[in-house]
């Protein structure tokens, strides 16, 4: 990236989605917002992902205007029911045989924000997921695999994925926590940064 580009800082503790940036070849710094983030059920999913990513965002651009800021929040939606990151070990076992053999939604919105130049742009990806019908020991196999504490429905898409999905409809990378299509048309139509030849999230497997 030219050193005329602005910095991008991504709002988000999360190391999946610091990976997905790495691996895309971005330049970039970690800024984990203090926030609280929205936890009603009752918001629709979309506003409430869409919220809580803005929150995350407008948090960290307080503190560096110049800057381009990246926040992100991923919720699953199982028919009316929003399930976000498991309390304790119990809820996420009980969550993961709520989604056994059944379809789900992944949403993540993301929020961009340059407060300097006065630019925001918002955004919302949906992936279907299709999960594999599987017994109570072979879902507990699967939580020995991975610490499902801090992921929204206790599962991880990219982390022994084909364990648990049958099947995606949509971008893989969304699942994992950040569209990175849509990211990557957002951050150079919107903020001019652009990227030579980069590889987005959506190339990454169920592994």
């Amino acid at each position: 990236m030219s050193d005329s580009l602005p910095a991008l800082i991504l709002a988000s503790g999360s190391p999946r989605r610091k990976d997905l940036l790495e691996e895309a070849g971005y330049s970039f710094r970690v800024v984990p917002p203090e926030i609280e983030e929205i936890e009603d059920g009752t918001i629709p999913i979309r506003v409430l992902t869409a919220k809580n990513a803005s929150l995350k965002a407008e948090a960290v651009a307080a503190k560096f205007p110049d800057a381009v800021i990246l926040a992100a929040d991923t919720l699953v939606l199982l028919g009316e029911r929003v399930l976000s990151k498991p309390a304790d070990r119990e809820e996420a076992r009980e969550m993961l045989a709520s989604l056994n053999g059944k379809s789900h939604q992944v949403f993540t919105a993301v929020s961009l924000v340059q407060r300097a130049k006065d630019k925001s742009r918002s955004l919302t990806v949906a992936t279907d997921v299709h999960f594999k019908t599987l017994t109570e020991i072979e879902r507990d196999a699967y939580h020995e695999r991975i610490d499902p504490m801090d992921k929204a429905g206790a599962y991880a898409a990219q982390e022994h994925g084909r364990m648990i999905i049958d099947r995606l409809e949509g971008s893989m990378s969304n699942v994992i926590g950040l569209p990175m299509d849509e990211v990557a048309e957002a951050l150079e139509k919107d903020f001019g940064i652009v990227l030579r030849g980069e590889k987005t999230g959506n190339d990454v497997g169920l592994v």
